[in-house]
């Protein structure tokens, strides 16, 4: 085996063993969440209270992921990197401290600004449906909820530092503090302070979110000074660089907010199952797509720092072949066995109304996690180029169709004009979890909406880089996406089977065990129904992460491109 054979091996285990350890720490934090989720939802379920908190949390959340979350980070790592790449630390930390202190002090003054003028964003932007009464509770969540973005202003920018020295441990850890950060409001001061107790809880996790990577910064001699040199071009660099993601971002952010205005129109509850649905979507797209995602990202910066083409399309077409392979799967167990695993986690808490539109919102949700997932490599391809641009022009397109798609969708209105009772459709009896009429006049209709967006601004970041970097191993993907869905639907029709089974012996609706036992037999059952007919197609991504985590196994250059 050549010397290149050998180091690109080394770099894809390394790559694994990476990907394995976020996954492994996103999936502890999920646990942890899950548990939340469970007590959350036996206390509020569907209702005004839940309603008020997730409105709180969307323009909190939007600075965050504008300012150091999403934007700076995506514009600040790849030169970052660059820097690290050439050997070149003072350089790095200079630049380091420069960014930091801009983005606290931003945030900082944009937060006080949005304290300050919270009652009229919730009424005026953020749910203008809402009565008086919750309008007014969302407004003071927002302002406590504000200390904590404060915090994750410093604190994701640190991720980003430590991720571009190739350490993933303490950043993986850093969402596993914050949701037991969470946890602790919801178990010990949610009693006494009601859901103010859950707010304050995300405040305390966002500080051991940053507490637990001083550690890391120590290890690597961070260097920072209490001063900010706004004469620095790279910092310049930084931020012009930035400013076409955040415009992405905020397009992106701005339809969410456009999303919560929307169904907050549409009764209580409206925006809780919303939040509901997104949030069990991403249970599995955050262990897959975004821990990917995360680990990729330094390698595709250092791979076009140095100018090597070859290395990009490897480690991008691989990370996505792994993306594809096991969100397609996952995608269609969410869809078929998500109505039991809802009835899990709300435990008698959701009415038969509230848990149907729970379900359909899901549902819609779930067809989307593909391209969610696939959008955390795809979107980082662009930006370790440093073109922040095409991603802007993509996320607009996107925006716009989330956006009339949202209205037309959700507008009952419109389900009324559209005939959903009269068209020829409708004259079929679909399969229910395939039965796209239920979006019209509720909330999953915006999920809906946003899956097709999404879906359609992947496609054109994907139609982009295949043409600027010459391939993308298109064939290879192509193949392993058909063996993943053919592989997918197997699974799908053995967890019909088994359901019908398991209703036909009479063992539905009968209390938590058998909630848990029905989860978790069809569940397994499809798991290996999956991976058996992926065997039998020879699906190679299975030997290759078999071979990856294998010390000393001989491979072919072939495996490097995963």
């Amino acid at each position: 085996m050549s010397a290149d054979s050998s180091a690109n091996t080394a770099r894809s285990r390394q790559l694994a063993r990476s990907t394995l350890i976020v996954m492994i720490a996103f999936g502890v934090a999920k646990i942890i969440s899950l548990g939340q989720t469970v007590i959350i939802a036996s206390v509020f379920g569907v209702g005004a209270e839940w309603d008020a908190f997730v409105t709180a949390n969307r323009i909190p959340e939007l600075i965050f992921t504008l300012i150091s979350g999403g934007a700076l980070a995506h514009a600040f790592v790849p030169i970052f990197s660059g820097y690290l790449a050439k050997g070149d630390k003072d350089g790095a930390w200079k630049l380091a401290t420069n960014v930091v202190n801009l983005v606290f002090i931003t945030t900082a003054t944009v937060s006080f600004i949005v304290f300050l003028s919270a009652d009229w964003l919730v009424a005026n932007v953020a749910a203008p449906g809402f009565d008086a009464q919750t309008q007014a509770q969302a407004a003071e969540l927002m302002r406590i909820l504000l200390i904590g973005t404060l915090i994750f202003s410093v604190s994701g920018l640190v991720m980003g530092i430590l991720n571009s020295h190739n350490h993933f441990l303490l950043p993986a850890l850093a969402p596993i503090m914050f949701d037991v950060g969470i946890l602790i409001g919801v178990v010990f001061l949610m009693p006494i302070f009601g859901v103010r107790g859950i707010a304050i809880g995300a405040v305390l996790g966002a500080g051991m979110h940053f507490g637990i990577q001083v550690p890391g910064l120590i290890h690597f001699r961070a260097k920072w000074k209490l001063h900010i040199n706004l004469r620095d071009p790279i910092l310049w660099r930084v931020v012009r660089l930035m400013l076409p993601r955040v415009a992405g971002l905020g397009v992106f952010s701005l339809n969410f907010l456009a999303m919560n205005n929307i169904a907050s129109r549409l009764g209580t509850g409206a925006v809780s199952a919303l939040d509901w649905g997104w949030r069990l979507m991403q249970i599995p797209q955050t262990l897959i797509g975004t821990a990917m995602g995360i680990v990729i990202f330094p390698t595709l910066a250092a791979y076009s720092e140095l100018g090597d083409e070859n290395g990009k399309r490897g480690a991008m077409s691989g990370a996505l072949r792994f993306i594809l392979v096991a969100s397609i799967p996952s995608a269609v167990g969410l869809i078929f066995v998500g109505r039991p695993i809802i009835s899990l986690l709300e435990r008698g808490a959701f009415d038969a109304s509230a848990s149907e539109l729970v379900y359909t919102t899901l549902r819609f949700f779930a067809l989307g996690m593909i391209a969610h997932s696939a959008l955390e490599v795809v979107a980082r391809s662009f930006y370790a180029d440093k073109d922040t641009l095409t991603p802007l022009w993509a996320a607009l397109i996107g925006a716009g169709i989330n956006f009339v798609g949202a209205i037309y969708f959700s507008n009952v209105a419109y389900a009324q004009t559209f005939g959903i009772q009269t068209t020829f459709i409708a004259s079929f009896d679909l399969p229910y979890a395939l039965d796209f009429r239920r979006a019209f006049g509720n909330p999953s209709g915006l999920a809906l909406a946003n899956t097709i967006a999404t879906t359609v601004e992947v496609g054109i970041l994907i139609l982009v880089l295949r043409k600027r970097w010459h391939g993308i191993h298109e064939n290879v993907l192509a193949q392993s996406v058909m063996k993943a869905l053919f592989a997918s639907l197997v699974m799908a029709a053995v967890i019909v089977a088994v359901n019908f089974g398991w209703n036909l012996l009479g063992l539905g609706d009968r209390g938590l065990i058998f909630t848990v036992a029905q989860v978790a037999i069809e569940a397994g059952i499809g798991a290996i129904v999956f991976f058996v007919v992926a065997w039998m197609v020879k699906m190679e991504e299975l030997r290759l992460l078999l071979g990856l985590f294998r010390r000393g196994k001989k491979s072919t250059p072939t495996e490097a491109t995963i």
